[in-house]
């Protein structure tokens, strides 16, 4: 079993900064993308940044430029650092890694933290 947990959110003031973290523990063999998703309240959840395991990056269009994800890979941990948020960006924000459990199998399954709730005031 795989568990991820988030950490970082809160509240903070239109213009201001969060860091997220994000730790996979468990049967791990190796992580392939890790990423951030978010759902705010009556609205669909969304893929906010995307990483593989080799560093490749991509964002949707609403955090270009403001929000930056990484990963350390020896930690099994994915960052999500945001600046000059906005109030849209309020959301409860949740991590995503595929993951392979075992040596003796390709097969990759994904698994999903509990989330950790962003809320950015005006």
């Amino acid at each position: 079993q795989v568990q991820l947990v988030e950490s970082g959110g809160g509240l903070v003031q239109a213009g201001g900064s969060l860091r997220l973290s994000c730790a996979a523990s468990g049967s791990i063999f190796s992580i392939n993308d890790m990423a951030w998703y978010r759902q705010a309240p009556g609205k669909q959840r969304e893929l906010v940044a995307r990483v593989t395991k080799f560093g490749s990056t991509n964002y949707s269009d609403s955090v270009k430029g403001r929000f930056t994800i990484s990963r350390d890979n020896a930690k099994n941990t994915v960052y999500l650092q945001m600046v000059n948020l906005k109030p849209e960006d309020t959301a409860v924000y949740l991590c995503n890694a595929a993951v392979r459990t075992s040596r003796w199998t390709s097969l990759e399954h994904t698994y999903w933290g509990q989330g950790t709730q962003v809320t950015v005031s005006s």
